[in-house]
């Protein structure tokens, strides 16, 4: 039988090994996580996997501590639970002194079942429910004010709990060189954040001593935190001023960009990436702008992102290749966008776990699951892979442990390596066991069935 035609696929060697950045460095394969090697991870726990590193975890916090404590005499990190709320992750985290930021009441009751004190956990976000509320002031939790709705339902709340609670709002300063979230708080430059205030002190049931403010996520200009602190500082200055309110906690908020790169970026994130302290030292000379010397109150941050995104790699395995119809090969790979959501916005660096051969090419890495959009990354230069090899996905730490979903394959093992090179799961993979517990079969279908 004549053998079927296969048509010869071109690939376009790279001579010198130069880009237009300069000499291109090879792939160097990570095989290796926290020193524990990929393939005993894989042994033991299984493939698709999320690591974490306890010491980059503990380096990335200490080093916002240091670069807080060069300009502020009182300030508090608030570890942002949305980010990443696994209890391994959030005991490093209030192990190295930082308090609690929830915006949920499952956040808040999962704060404090992790033994958070009240008084140091921060209630934000729009969707405060009045049994949420009425457990954050039987708690002592400080809120934060999103709208006036909210307002008056803590009113009443506090009311009939006979408490008259220390409170903040959250302010939206729109003028700013990012994206406008007018959609949370109470904008300063258009009013509505002074009528806010006035509208408390006239309800007489909550005393305002805070401000909060978070301008975005991922913001790379550190210009726009300087422009945030100000607004903010010259705010607090007027109610002081002309209100008779005196502020003490400023909250920034978070939004400090990792070292991954979004799909839009030109360059990669490694390289553009502000450090933890440039995002400081511009809050700092916001601040000191706007109070002209007076006594600062206590600063507040939330970083999430900025302090977990780089602690987290997942490790994949690859199912098969493919090519394209446009002569691109493509690799299939155990993990998906259910449980790697940050693919649709990142351009995430992705290394063999294995020493490899072969001429690199334009690669494209699918996930396993049965959806066109089921793409993990786009277009980067790979060498030849082969059905059980391993690549490593870096900075997938922030997000994608509280937005993955159980779709089509179940959510796998996650597990943190210690700096003394221990490893251990954090949180099991789930089964079909896992789904069936929670559902429930009506009787009259269980009738039917027999």
């Amino acid at each position: 039988m004549k053998p079927r035609y296969e048509r010869p696929v071109i690939v376009r060697h790279a001579l010198g090994g130069w880009d237009k950045f300069g000499a291109a460095s090879a792939l160097r394969p990570v095989t290796q996580l926290g020193h524990v090697p990929v393939a005993d991870l894989v042994a033991t726990y299984g493939s698709p996997l999320f690591v974490f590193n306890e010491q980059v975890l503990r380096n990335r916090v200490r080093e916002l501590r240091e670069q807080l404590a060069r300009r502020f005499s009182d300030f508090t990190i608030a570890w942002s639970y949305k980010t990443n709320y696994l209890g391994a992750i959030c005991s490093v985290f209030h192990q190295e002194g930082a308090w609690a930021e929830v915006v949920s009441g499952f956040e808040l009751e999962k704060a404090l079942r992790s033994g958070v004190p009240g008084p140091q956990i921060i209630f934000n976000g729009p969707g405060k429910s009045a049994q949420d509320i009425e457990q954050a002031l039987r708690e002592n939790v400080r809120l934060n004010i999103d709208h006036l709705d909210e307002l008056a339902l803590i009113e009443r709340v506090a009311e009939q709990l006979g408490v008259t609670p220390q409170v903040g709002i959250r302010v939206n300063v729109s003028d700013l060189p990012v994206d406008k979230w007018d959609r949370f708080g109470f904008t300063l430059e258009n009013g509505r954040a002074l009528q806010a205030v006035r509208r408390l002190q006239r309800g007489g049931r909550l005393e305002l001593t805070g401000l909060h403010c978070h301008i975005g996520t991922f913001i790379l200009d550190p210009n726009a935190y300087r422009l945030q602190a100000l607004a903010l500082a010259r705010f607090a200055h007027e109610l002081e001023r002309d209100h008779d309110v005196h502020i003490d906690s400023i909250d920034l908020g978070g939004g400090f960009a990792s070292h991954n790169t979004l799909l839009q970026q030109y360059l990669p994130g490694e390289e553009v990436t502000p450090s933890l302290g440039q995002y400081v030292e511009a809050m700092a000379e916001g601040l000191d702008e706007g109070y002209q010397g007076a006594t600062l109150p206590r600063i507040v941050l939330e970083t999430g992102r900025g302090l977990v995104d780089d602690a987290g790699t997942l490790i994949a395995t690859v199912l098969a290749n493919k090519r394209l119809v446009d002569g691109r090969r493509a690799v299939v790979i155990d993990a998906g966008v259910n449980i790697l959501p940050t693919a649709w916005w990142y351009r995430h660096a992705v290394y063999p776990a294995q020493p490899t051969r072969g001429v690199s090419e334009p690669t494209v890495f699918f996930g396993p699951l049965c959806m066109n959009i089921d793409v993990i990354r786009q277009g980067v230069m790979f060498p030849p892979l082969q059905p059980g090899d391993r690549v490593v996905i870096a900075h997938t730490g922030a997000y994608n442990v509280t937005q993955w979903q159980q779709f089509i394959t179940a959510r796998p093992n996650v597990v943190m390596v210690s700096p003394t090179r221990e490893h251990s799961l954090i949180r099991r993979a789930e089964t079909v066991d896992t789904l069936l517990a929670q559902e429930e079969m009506p009787q009259w279908l269980e009738r039917h069935s027999h």
